[in-house]
């Protein structure tokens, strides 16, 4: 599993289920200048899906996601 690269901003929502983990990401994007990244750690199984769509609806670039066992580390740039 790739390492948290460097200026990742890293939100760990393990062990919370939807719509909470992409409730912090969303809370999380707004704090980090334009062009960063923030590393969500979520092992909640709707936490992929639910990041894609927040994506497209709210502007943002899905960079990555990688899959570890139950987990998921999903990469997301600030656009806007």
């Amino acid at each position: 599993m790739r390492e948290d690269a460097p200026g990742d901003v890293v939100e760990d929502a393990r062990g919370l289920l939807c719509p909470i983990p992409v409730i912090r990401l969303a809370e999380r994007v707004v704090t980090v200048e334009k062009g960063a990244t923030v590393l969500l750690i979520a092992d909640d199984p709707a936490a992929e899906e639910d990041v894609r769509l927040w994506c497209r609806g709210h502007g943002q670039e899905l960079v990555d996601v990688e899959r570890s066992g139950d987990s998921a580390r999903i990469r997301v740039r600030r656009r806007r």
